[in-house]
């Protein structure tokens, strides 16, 4: 199995910010991955699509309608349309207590912008999880799923990129496009069908597409499900979890990581029960 840059045996459980510290910083912004390194997370969650010109860039939803606060689709822009987007001033009308000056002007990233700002800094030694928003179409998802693994290659991020969807046979095509990246399978009531939502079909399902960790909504998780993963040699994540009770359990259970929106809280909650 992959080994992620961290020692994975020091920390129990890893503290993945998701989109960022998105509680207290826009979403999918540099500003909201730097706010999340700061308050001591092990690393990031970000979303990927395709823009116009086949460069991923890190934006969640299909349009710019939420965070840009105008029309567009993002696949049909090119990636220097979408750098030029303010995705971040949204947050600050939103969340007014949380307003920050910086955070008016945060821009649309490409994948490579994000993998840049983490490797200019050797401090900066996050783990990255890689959220493939994919099209239904083969093609496009095949081609995002190509961009995304080249992006991970120049910058030699196999042993800090985790590559997650649910998009099973994305993840299948990135195994099969390059053995040594470490995916992750997504599961959540909404995107997973009935039939599949068993711990037992999920993990059958997971370790099918190749995957080296199952990542479960909060919501499904069970003792059965994290136990059954373990013994299969899938890492168990859990998303997307803000409280901090949460620590304590995923601790006992052996859960490889949690997915927040707030990791100050997380990480602190960590260092109380673990004295680090």
């Amino acid at each position: 199995m992959p080994l992620l840059s961290i020692d994975l045996n020091s920390l129990r459980p890893l503290i993945i910010g998701h989109r960022g510290a998105s509680t207290v910083a826009p979403e999918n912004t540099l500003a909201a991955f730097a706010r999340a390194w700061d308050a001591g997370a092990d690393g990031v969650e970000l979303d990927v699509r395709l823009a116009r010109d086949g460069v991923p860039v890190v934006i969640h939803d299909a349009t710019l309608r939420r965070t840009g606060l105008r029309e567009g689709i993002v696949a049909e822009m090119t990636s220097a349309e979408l750098g030029k987007i303010d995705v971040g001033g949204w947050f600050n009308r939103a969340n007014p207590q949380f307003m920050h000056q910086e955070y008016a002007g945060q821009l649309v990233s490409t994948l490579e912008h994000v993998f840049r700002f983490f490797n200019e800094d050797a401090s900066r030694e996050a783990i990255i999880y890689v959220e493939l928003k994919t099209d239904k179409a083969e093609q496009s998802s095949n081609e995002l799923v190509h961009s995304v693994t080249q992006c991970i290659d120049e910058f030699e991020f196999r042993s800090r990129v985790v590559v997650v969807s649910f998009n099973l046979n994305a993840l299948a095509f990135i195994k099969q496009l390059d053995a040594g990246i470490c995916t992750g399978a997504l599961f959540e009531p909404r995107h997973t069908a009935r039939k599949l939502m068993s711990p037992r079909r999920m993990i059958a399902s997971a370790i099918d597409s190749g995957a080296n960790e199952i990542l479960l909504n909060r919501l499904i998780v069970t003792r059965n499900s994290v136990l059954s993963a373990r013994e299969l040699n899938l890492r168990p994540v859990v998303w997307t979890v803000d409280n901090s009770k949460w620590i304590r359990r995923a601790n006992m259970l052996g859960i490889h990581a949690i997915i927040t929106n707030n990791p100050a809280e997380m990480a602190a909650a960590r260092g109380q029960i673990s004295g680090l």
